[in-house]
């Protein structure tokens, strides 16, 4: 009863919001609101959490607090989507309760009834998710967290609590949070993966109430320089063989490679109980070069074995004070994560899902031509980057020593760069001069790069671009960069540009992308 209260209220304080005209243009509209990517109606939002597929429905869940544009107490807000475009906003899932807040977690369907919390023949979903108790951390011990589930048998509209919460006790560890649920098939049980510290601990269940710890990994691997977060662990094909590896993305808060939270991932092999790094433990591998993906998780039970991940758009450098109202926080589009063989060995390629095609309204192609200096693609194709999708195909010079990229601007004099310096063979993203920056001295800093392995000559980004965000997937998706900004006003001019000397455009679609909010 308790619960359903709390969500009329929820839906009246929405709807007072509207009423009081709280947002500042039409709802889903306001300044530096994106428009094809998953933002909530109102108020703060992080993590993804509980990502699953069941009838047809993929399942967000994510960190919110509805009272606040700050961080507070977590609850797990709620969305629903057909095709990982188009959202549909839910009423709150989880709300916090006398073992504490609702921390991040993840949701599985039980298939076999294993937990025996289905009824009538039908499979319960699952979440398993970190308790934190507020008052034990402030006591000063080091036992606040600790993991409970919940489940749900009208697919995820409604949740009971499992009365024997917690499932996991805290062990004595500080940062003992943030469960990722599994099946594994080989070893017959639950696997769940949870950060502990500066490493990951795993535990086995048949049933996802009882727990065994099989082991740990990673105090001696990866980065180290900040908290580990938000594991998650899954199989992964290696394309062009049958080959399987297993794939453990972990994400750190500080230690990024441009400052901030970050994601790292190791590949490996896992007997049931033990994970082993293929790599050196010193090498770190990054998801996302961008100061603004955190804290990305894939989806269980995707169909087809699609391994779908969605992170959070933000850095906790300055997420709690990004110029936005009546909400703060958006998550970036869906990618789809591939394991292919390089050069330098396996690495995890993450492209756009295919479905973001559907978006594409109106289209421009440029010819193929030499590119130096500057080139006016707004002026040519009549098209507004700030809802924009580009596909663009370079061939280097033999010795390159240009810089060429692309180019937003306004009439405030603002600009945003984003592009590729070949001299240092490495991409950048260059905000520094993209708008309000005054919110956060950790905000326009800098320039961003991210480290291009691959010495080919032929030179592959596509680029998506929403309002206040950048996500680049270059060389097919081996490099990717996340970057937000806000412009005073819109950006409404784009120019390629090359320094240096030229470069040979072979390749260059633009497209008008449509939004998902009503």
């Amino acid at each position: 009863m308790k619960t359903h209260l709390r969500t009329i209220v929820y839906l009246l304080m929405i709807l007072l919001a509207e009423v009081k005209g709280l947002a500042q243009t039409r709802h889903y509209h306001e300044p530096h609101r994106p428009q094809f990517h998953f933002s909530p109606p109102y108020m703060w939002m992080n993590d993804p959490n509980g990502m699953v597929y069941y009838k047809g429905e993929y399942h967000l869940f994510y960190q919110h607090y509805p009272e606040d544009k700050v961080w507070g107490p977590m609850h797990w807000g709620h969305a629903v989507s057909k095709d990982l475009v188009y959202w549909r906003n839910l009423p709150i899932a989880l709300y916090p309760d006398s073992l504490g807040y609702i921390f991040s977690g993840s949701a599985v369907i039980d298939w076999k009834n294993t937990s025996g919390f289905g009824i009538n023949g039908q499979p319960p979903m699952v979440a398993m998710f970190t308790h934190h108790l507020m008052a034990g951390e402030k006591a000063g011990r080091s036992d606040f967290q600790y993991q409970s589930i919940a489940y749900s048998n009208d697919a995820g509209r409604t949740w009971t609590k499992y009365q024997g919460n917690p499932v996991i006790p805290n062990p004595g560890i500080r940062d003992f949070r943030d469960t990722k649920v599994i099946w594994h098939e080989g070893s017959k049980q639950w696997i769940v993966v949870l950060a502990a510290q500066n490493q990951v601990r795993f535990y086995g269940s048949p049933d996802l109430k009882n727990w065994t710890f099989l082991s740990n990994f990673g105090a001696e691997h990866g980065n180290h320089s900040g908290v580990w977060e938000c594991p998650d662990f899954f199989p992964l094909k290696v394309a062009g063989n049958n080959q399987n590896k297993w794939v453990l993305i972990q994400s750190i808060n500080p230690g990024g490679p441009n400052g901030g939270s970050a994601t790292q991932y190791f590949i490996g092999e896992f007997d049931g109980k033990t994970f082993r790094n293929d790599n050196a433990p010193d090498k770190v591998l990054w998801m996302d070069w961008g100061r603004d993906n955190y804290a990305g998780v894939t989806w269980s039970d995707a169909p087809e074995g699609r391994r779908l991940f969605m992170g959070w758009m933000s850095n906790w450098d300055y997420a709690q004070n990004v110029p936005t109202h009546p909400w703060r926080s958006a998550t970036t589009v869906v990618r789809e994560l591939s394991l292919r063989q390089t050069p330098e060995g396996l690495r995890i390629f993450s492209q756009a899902i295919p479905e973001q095609k559907k978006l594409r309204a109106k289209g421009f192609t440029l010819p193929a031509q030499s590119l130096s200096g500057t080139l006016d693609v707004g002026k040519k194709s009549g098209l507004s980057p700030a809802q924009l999708e580009l596909e663009l195909e370079v061939m280097l010079p033999s010795d390159p020593q240009v810089k060429w990229g692309l180019e937003l601007s306004n009439a405030s004099g603002e600009k945003y760069r984003m592009g590729m310096d070949a001299v240092q063979n490495q991409f950048f993203s260059d905000r520094r001069m993209a708008g309000k920056h005054d919110f956060s001295k950790a905000f326009g800093k800098a320039i961003h790069i991210a480290s291009r392995e691959s010495k080919d000559h032929k030179v592959k980004m596509h680029i998506l671009l929403d309002v206040s965000s950048v996500e680049l997937f270059a060389d097919e998706g081996r490099v990717v960069l996340t970057d937000l900004f806000f412009p005073t006003t819109p950006f409404d001019s784009i120019s390629l540009f090359c320094e240096g000397g030229k470069v040979d455009l072979m390749k260059g679609q633009l497209w008008v992308l449509k939004g998902i909010w009503k």
